[in-house]
């Protein structure tokens, strides 16, 4: 049976800013409350007060990642080096029983100082390597079901600290950044200590500044 405060738990968790705006107290409870009065009517199908909703509010226990914000901050202080590649082309291609053998290929003559990337799905793989080895991809895949490329990408990676993998919220902030900053991310790539965005290269230097700023707050 659904609750007011269940449903104020649904919504908050649906809107993870509107959520840590209310963790951090720079929200105003009576004007969400009245905000808020409608959709949790409709959602118990009966009349709220805003009084009710206001109380869910201020009892609500947030996620373990917003609790923690402290020790976060220390974490994002330790980002390590963010390095970047500009002129990457991004392969998508159906998984296949030959796949592998045409991966092993493209690696026998690939250049050492070129970007490489490869990551597989249940269904598909990407490839992501410098616009120089472009062809040896096309030439070695030729085979293989090609789903979509995409050229014009940049690369963003952040080395992270190595208990990055114990501190929940970490991701989250990241990509909270993107999205605060309006920046639509391509693909990402993540090892356990290294993570990397790929952006189309008009927004590679706002990505750069996102990331950057991430130990500023």
């Amino acid at each position: 049976m659904k609750t007011i405060a269940s449903c104020v738990e649904e919504i908050l968790i649906a809107q993870p800013f509107l959520e840590e705006a209310l963790f951090r107290q720079i929200i105003n409870f009576s004007a969400l409350s009245e905000e808020l009065q409608k959709p949790i009517s409709a959602m118990l199908r009966k009349p709220v007060k805003t009084g009710a909703i206001m109380m869910a509010l201020r009892r609500y226990n947030p996620p373990t990642h917003l609790r923690q914000s402290q020790k976060l901050k220390g974490v994002l202080n330790q980002l390590g080096d963010i390095t970047v590649r500009s002129n990457l082309v991004d392969f998508t291609f159906q998984n296949s029983e030959t796949l592998i053998k045409s991966h092993a290929n493209v690696l026998g003559n690939f250049n050492p100082k070129a970007f490489y990337g490869f990551s597989r799905g249940i269904h598909e793989s990407n490839i992501v390597v410098s616009n120089s080895e472009k062809q040896q991809v096309i030439k070695n895949f030729k085979d293989e079901n090609k789903i979509g490329m995409q050229e014009n990408l940049s690369a963003i990676s952040i080395r992270l600290p190595e208990n990055n993998s114990r501190i929940s919220g970490l991701y989250y902030q990241i990509f909270k950044r993107f999205a605060w900053e309006g920046i639509s991310l391509y693909e990402v790539i993540s090892t356990t200590n290294e993570f990397t965005v790929l952006v189309e290269n008009h927004l590679v230097d706002q990505a750069f500044s996102a990331i950057k700023n991430l130990n500023a707050h």
